[in-house]
């Protein structure tokens, strides 16, 4: 092999991009954590369970009662 830098996969080169790339700066007064954008998320569905959970209660003491 006269060329050492040549990857015919492409994968040595697309993983040396990837760790070469650097993250944007952030402000000062930013912080972000892991898993922050997806907090609504996971409070929407903590919600519709507890929603379920209550029609689902609702059901059984209803047909107890009737």
């Amino acid at each position: 092999m006269a060329d050492n830098d040549y990857d015919p996969a492409g994968s040595t080169q697309m993983f040396r991009a990837f760790v070469d790339e650097s993250p944007a700066p952030q402000a000062p007064g930013n912080v972000s954590t892991y898993g922050s954008s997806k907090s609504s998320g996971r409070t929407g569905v903590i919600a519709l369970v507890a929603v379920v959970a209550l029609v689902v209660l609702g059901a059984v003491v209803w047909l107890a009662v009737k």
